[in-house]
């Protein structure tokens, strides 16, 4: 049946059908949607896991026992599935294994432009990489058969545009594939020295084997065009070669990006007589041609930096850029913000006016950085802000008044062990939870602190004050982060005491269905003498005109947190029931 999907949608459509059983993720942009579409179906295991390692291990459990088995996560999710992964190569698998991983080019979400590819090699693993959602679902589908004839776990490499955008994909029925029976075999699962070292000849003849299946593999397609300029290209840069030059060069397309063929690329590039390989990120495939004696151009024309385009690719290669149509407006610029209402903004506006040297992490409140909040001192990566929160203030030594911000879907990942180690080497160090009951940034996930699981079904709720106790914190705390004075009083009160504390800053997503909102509030331009005091918030509902304060009545949820600000009793809220 052909239907028009998302690469994200094809790419679970195609593991389905290919008989897997086991889901284990953490939501990461771009890649959520590929486990959001799995849970839609019954018939399999699909959970959100607190992080990608554990995501990992899972699969690996599951592919152990004789079960099909996918994680999916973001290009800095497999930094922390890393662990697993390089053991995993050596180990291989017994039900096939497949490890979807998106990058993000041009940073679009994410705080790093990292090519996930440099950890296939790395890994000597396979890694397919699609380049429309056809191919998304045909590779995933066929990636299990793959990891299960060479005995190894498989990369299936997506992107942002190929993972977001659509195209026509012909599905079919799921075939189910029979759970083999578990047998034990330490020497293949046991990875202490004495039995991995027999295990490295294997995954080295395992590269060899798969190079070869590389060289002629439906995945890698020569299409032969003018002969002048030989491309060689993957995934979506393909999609722009097409577009931009057509028939003009000859095309050798990358389906399998690790191993890369020997004999398939020196083969195309003997039959053109200039080879440019045009490939997002690092110079990877270029550096394969040049060991292979080519003298193929890549990075000295196109930049490691960023996405490119059809425009890009034109301008490049045939010295002009290709028409398109243009819009007789600009088009204003839309910065991404907390929303109005966001539970964060009190919160931040507390640290703020109190000059708290704030260390921040990865989620929506790390939009607490721009003005007029300008809230956060850093960003580094998920549960960074608790760690080094410890190692700024053992430094520090109490000078400034210091805390660390982290919600409470990024405490679970990777937070926890951060406020282990505050507690265990006792630093004065306050770690502030912003507890928004949900994964807010990746699109309202489920996570171990909202009671529900991937499927909207009642679950385990961890108990953060009680977990935060038990890891051995004496003070915690409980805030409203609408009430502007509490959130102060509480930052101000334990940033001074002698040992470590937690503040929770408990008020979920304004965004979520459940959440009742209020009537919007009003400014009386008889009181309000333009003092901008309600600017500082940064509050989108908020603007100023006329030397007064206007309040959108379609963005203002009532939250009255501005209202609080007002000296003046100008911002009014009407009465509610």
């Amino acid at each position: 049946m052909k239907k028009l999907l998302i690469g994200n949608e094809a790419v679970a459509r195609g593991l389905y059908e290919g008989g897997i059983k086991v889901v284990s993720s953490y939501p990461g942009t771009p890649s959520t949607e590929i486990t959001e579409f799995l849970s839609k179906y019954d018939d399999i295991h699909s959970e959100w896991a607190p992080n990608e390692k554990v995501a990992a291990e899972v699969a690996f459990g599951a592919s152990l026992a004789g079960a099909r088995s996918v994680c999916a996560m973001k290009h800095v999710g497999l930094n922390v599935a890393a662990d697993p992964l390089f053991t995993l190569s050596y180990t291989g698998v017994t039900g096939g294994l497949v490890i979807c991983v998106a990058d993000d080019p041009a940073m679009h979400s994410s705080q790093n432009e990292q090519d996930s590819r440099h950890y296939a090699i790395a890994a000597k693993v396979p890694m397919l990489e699609p380049a429309d959602s056809e191919e998304c679902y045909r590779f995933a589908k066929d990636a299990f058969e793959l990891s299960e004839k060479f005995d190894t776990p498989v990369l299936l490499r997506m992107c942002t545009r190929i993972a977001h955008s659509q195209s026509v994909v012909d599905t079919g029925e799921r075939k189910e594939a029979p759970v083999k029976p578990y047998v034990k075999n330490g020497e293949k699962y046991i990875m202490m020295p004495a039995f991995a070292k027999k295990r490295h000849p294997i995954v080295e003849a395992r590269t060899e084997a798969i190079t070869e299946f590389a060289e002629s593999c439906p995945y890698n397609k020569i299409e032969w065009g003018g002969k002048d300029i030989g491309i060689i290209t993957s995934g979506s840069c393909y999609q722009y070669v097409k577009e931009a030059l057509g028939d003009t060069v000859s095309v050798l397309k990358l389906g399998i990006v690790n191993p890369l063929p020997r004999k398939l690329i020196l083969d195309f590039a003997s039959k053109v007589r200039r080879v440019i390989v045009i490939e997002e990120l690092d110079g990877i495939i270029e550096t394969h041609c040049r060991t292979l004696g080519i003298e193929a151009e890549g990075k000295s024309l196109f930049t490691p930096i960023g996405e490119y385009s059809q425009k890009t690719v034109s301008e490049i290669i045939l010295g002009k850029s290709p028409e398109k149509p243009t819009l007789n407006e600009s088009v204003p610029a839309r910065p991404p913000m907390m929303c109005a209402g966001c539970p964060h903004r009190g919160m931040f506006y507390a640290l703020s006016k109190n000059k708290i040297t704030v260390l921040g992490d990865i989620g929506c409140y790390t939009l607490g950085a721009q003005a007029p909040l300008c809230a956060l001192d850093s960003t580094l990566c998920m549960g960074a802000s608790v760690s080094g929160l410890h190692g700024f203030n053992l430094v520090d030594g109490g000078k400034s008044r210091t805390a660390c911000v982290i919600g409470d879907s990024t405490f679970m990942h990777s937070g926890m062990t951060g406020l282990v180690n505050i507690s265990y080497n006792a630093t004065n160090s306050t770690v502030i939870i912003l507890d928004n009951s949900i994964t807010g940034m990746t699109g309202h996930q489920q996570n171990p602190t909202t009671g529900y699981n991937i499927k909207g079904d009642p679950a385990a709720k961890v108990d953060l004050e009680a977990l935060c106790h038990a890891i051995g914190i004496n003070h915690v705390r409980v805030v409203d982060p609408y009430n502007i004075e509490e959130c102060e009083k509480a930052v101000l009160e334990e940033t001074e005491i002698a040992e470590p504390s937690v503040i929770i800053s408990r008020r979920p997503c304004v965004l979520l269905k459940y959440v009742k909102t209020q009537s919007p509030v009003t400014v009386d331009n008889g009181k309000c003498r333009g003092c901008r005091k309600c600017m500082t918030l940064g509050c989108p509902a908020i603007s100023f005109k006329n030397k007064k304060a206007v309040i959108d009545h379609t963005l203002c949820v009532g939250c009255d947190v501005c209202k609080q600000l007002c000296h003046f009793g100008a911002i009014e809220s009407e009465e509610r029931k």
